[in-house]
């Protein structure tokens, strides 16, 4: 099995960026689909985005969309989650979540294994 190590969050002011590491600690992501979610003070958990196994697919949320880029590095070991222009709203815990299946999959449901989450906070 895979375990997923996120690392990478911190604070950062309206409009900046940060980047997110998901690393793989005891296999490659070679065969795993790789998602974020995030999980902000007092609201439900959320699909942020997601990279399917092969590496060529991608899907976003919609809040994130055109903000946000996720790849994986040559080895497989390693996903980034690319965060641009953030927003106070992207203010939360960000959690990196791995299964093994060949599709886009936003419902959290549907991954096996969790990172210990990285927290994110953004100023204005």
């Amino acid at each position: 099995q895979v375990q997923p190590v996120e690392s990478g969050g911190g604070s950062v002011q309206v409009g900046g960026s940060l980047r997110l590491s998901c690393a793989a600690s005891g296999r490659s992501f070679n065969t795993y689909a790789v998602a974020w979610f995030r999980r902000a003070p007092g609201k439900d958990r959320e699909f942020v985005a997601t990279l399917s196994w092969t590496g060529d697919r991608t899907s976003f949320a919609d809040t994130v969309k055109g903000r946000f880029s996720i790849s994986k590095n040559y080895a497989k070991t390693t996903v980034y989650l690319q965060m641009n222009s953030l927003k106070p709203e992207d203010t939360a815990t960000y959690f990196c979540a791995v299964a093994q299946f060949r599709g886009l999959e936003t419902d959290p449901s549907k991954y096996e294994y969790w990172g210990q989450g990285t927290q994110v906070t953004v100023s204005s």
